[in-house]
């Protein structure tokens, strides 16, 4: 059984290992093992998380079990025109299929009702990940060169429209 939390700063160390290891384990036969460790060390270390927990337009969230150990993590972000970007959402492998990701999917949709809609970005070839949201709503609506300094490879933009209050 697991909690899904709004995510603190105790959270901050096992958050970041979570993200090294499913950018690995994801990204890498995409995008290559060096690239993939550099970006992942560059942005998942634990004083960027705690940055983002401190930024007011960021959310997230963690999957805590009855251990106390985390098992997933989501983050969204709201820009300044008050649009929502689920900019990660990641889980164990052991929790594939589990319900987990619609869970901290669906605290991400809670914390941000009233909003219109809900868009993300996911690198061409996460395949599981592109599956997992067209299967919850999302649809592509933009392709382009990927975010987050990953040069020569396209991502898609999916987005989700919500219900109106």
């Amino acid at each position: 059984m697991t909690l899904v939390r709004a995510m603190t700063r105790n959270d901050l160390a096992a958050v970041s290992q979570l993200l090294g290891q499913s950018w690995r384990r994801t990204y890498a036969p995409i995008m290559g093992d060096e690239a993939v460790a550099r970006l992942s060390d560059e942005k998942h270390a634990p004083d960027k998380l705690a940055a983002e927990l401190d930024d007011e337009n960021k959310m997230s969230f963690v999957a805590e079990r009855a251990d106390g150990s985390i098992a997933g993590y989501a983050m969204a972000a709201m820009d300044k025109k008050g649009d929502v970007l689920l900019d990660r959402l990641h889980i164990e492998p052991q929790a594939f299929g589990s319900g987990l990701a619609v869970d901290l999917l669906h605290a991400v949709l809670a914390a941000h009702a009233g909003i219109p809609s809900i868009a993300l970005e996911v690198i061409e070839g996460n395949d599981r990940a592109i599956a997992f949201y067209r299967k919850y709503g999302f649809e592509v609506v933009e392709r382009r060169d990927a975010a987050h300094g990953v040069g020569g490879h396209a991502s898609l933009i999916m987005r989700h429209m919500l219900p109106r209050a």
